[in-house]
């Protein structure tokens, strides 16, 4: 195969690889609030509330009471249910007692009203309210938040219970009053989350009384302001799951993964024009310089040959006995950069008739051999080199 077309698979086999990867990546699945909530079954987010607290009650001549005396208590207990995040309606029973100055329903001594006549009394009611989460409305529902706003508003009925009076004149006892009423109401929770489940309120409330409780300047609406501190408990489960949509992952920008692909691609092109190249580049002849059949080296000072080099000789002597016609030249070295020139010469004589012996005892025709010695240096590449200098060589004569 050519190295071209391994070098396009390889690329091609890389960019697959990173096409994958993005083409694998996993979609998730997650709440997305904007799509709204899903209902809960109609078992879960019921709720019930006991609430305790003051109010204070306002018409033409309650001015003529003391303002701590106009304070009286209050009281109620109420089932709900929320229907999503925002909306809920909720129902309860109330206690109310009302303190005022003046003629009460008909109800104790007439006398003559100038100067009032202080009375006192307690009213029993049902109500129902329609409920609206302000915070999850302009925040958007949050589980576990601890703050939310409630807005209320709605409507009840009010049994009337006054006190009765003997025929001293003195109260001793309660009895039903005549004047049962119809009541309208807002109000503001203020919710504080203990837990899940478990939660703290302030309640701070309007209500208007529809009756005429004085003879001597009849009023029709009369106002009462209230507030009550509250415990709530919330029954099975309490938080809302929005549906479920795909997430699909954002799909990458495949710009610089271009740039990468241009860039593989000018490499390739590149090794291309250099491969063919050097596929084309014209081929140059060189001859190499025939060298000895063989070399014996050798220690300094020393002519004497081994016995490896006595085989090595052996092998020579066959080559030259295959070809009697053959003549060999057998030369002997020594170094210049050691010993004097007298000792050089007695080696590079010792050392080619050392030679030359041995290959006449292994039969090789002493007609073929040429000994001589030489007087330079075998290899000439310095004092650093001489052990290369030290030798005999045997070359064929062409």
């Amino acid at each position: 195969m050519k190295k071209s077309t391994l070098i396009g698979l390889m690329a091609a086999l890389f960019m697959g690889q990173s096409a994958m990867a993005q083409s694998t990546q996993e979609i998730s699945y997650v709440e997305d609030p904007a799509q709204g909530y899903l209902f809960n079954s109609f078992s879960n987010n019921w709720f019930i509330s006991a609430e305790g607290g003051v109010n204070y009650y306002f018409d033409r001549n309650n001015s003529d009471r003391d303002f701590l005396n106009r304070f009286s208590p209050n009281a109620g207990l109420w089932v709900g249910k929320w229907f999503s995040p925002i909306v809920g309606l909720r129902a309860g029973a109330n206690f109310t007692q009302v303190k005022g100055n003046g003629k009460d329903g008909g109800v104790g001594p007439y006398g003559t009203f100038e100067g009032g006549i202080k009375y006192m009394r307690n009213e029993f009611g049902f109500m129902a309210d329609a409920m609206i989460n302000l915070t999850n409305w302009w925040c958007g529902y949050r589980p576990g938040r601890v703050y939310n706003g409630i807005l209320y508003g709605g409507a009840g009925y009010n049994f009337q219970y006054v006190p009765a009076y003997g025929k001293n004149g003195k109260r001793d006892g309660w009895e039903r009053g005549t004047n049962d009423n119809l009541t309208a109401h807002v109000g503001l929770i203020n919710n504080f989350a203990l837990n899940k489940h478990i939660s703290l309120y302030l309640d701070v409330r309007g209500v208007i009384l529809t009756d005429d409780y004085q003879v001597a300047y009849p009023q029709k609406n009369h106002i009462d302001l209230q507030a009550y501190l509250g415990l709530t408990y919330n029954f099975n489960k309490t938080d809302w799951s929005a549906p479920i949509v795909p997430v699909i992952p954002e799909i990458p920008n495949c710009d610089a993964v271009e740039a990468r692909l241009q860039a593989a691609n000018g490499r390739i092109a590149d090794l291309e024009r250099q491969l063919r190249d050097c596929l084309n580049r014209p081929v140059q002849t060189v001859e190499a310089k025939e060298g000895p059949l063989c070399t014996i080296y050798y220690t300094i000072g020393r002519s004497n040959i081994s016995r490896v080099d006595n085989k090595v000789l052996g092998a020579v002597a066959e080559i030259m006995k295959s070809n009697p016609n053959s003549k060999y030249t057998v030369c002997g070295w020594a170094d210049n950069y050691t010993g004097t020139d007298q000792i050089n010469d007695r080696l590079r004589h010792a050392r080619a008739n050392g030679v030359e012996k041995v290959l006449l005892k292994n039969g090789v025709n002493p007609s073929q051999l040429d000994v001589t010695v030489n007087n330079g240096n075998l290899n000439d590449m310095g004092e650093k080199y001489v052990s290369l200098d030290r030798a005999v060589t045997i070359t064929e004569n062409k």
